[in-house]
């Protein structure tokens, strides 16, 4: 529940920062110690988010290290994806094209035959 909230702040906010691992912790432990009443909302909030922020912190570094962060990974293969749909797109376009040419010269290459032995 604590990664799946986190990923969906970060993908809404279109950047991972902290404040995301932060967030889902607090709610995570808020949601497991909410039968205890008032006190174990609020201590599950505190315990969610001092154990969301080292986490958060930890994910980032790894992130860091690896060279690419999980945003740079998704603007890129969306990147990569719509390039490679331009391509597919600009192909099929061209075939239509030389379709079309090769139609009307069809339609048109014997008239312009007749029309040159008169």
């Amino acid at each position: 529940l604590c990664s799946t909230m986190s990923t969906g702040l970060s993908v809404y906010r279109n950047k991972t920062t902290i404040s995301n691992f932060a967030s889902a912790g607090a709610f995570t432990g808020a949601l497991f110690r909410m039968h205890l009443g008032l006190q174990g909302l609020a201590g599950g909030f505190v315990f969610g988010t001092a154990f969301g922020i080292p986490a958060g912190g930890l994910v980032i570094i790894m992130q860091k290290l690896a060279g690419e962060t999980l945003a740079e990974k998704r603007n890129r293969e969306r990147r990569e994806l719509y390039e490679q749909k331009l391509a597919e797109w600009q192909s099929r376009l061209n075939v239509t094209e030389v379709l079309g040419q090769t139609e009307s010269n069809a339609q048109g290459g014997p008239e312009t035959e007749t029309a040159r032995e008169s």
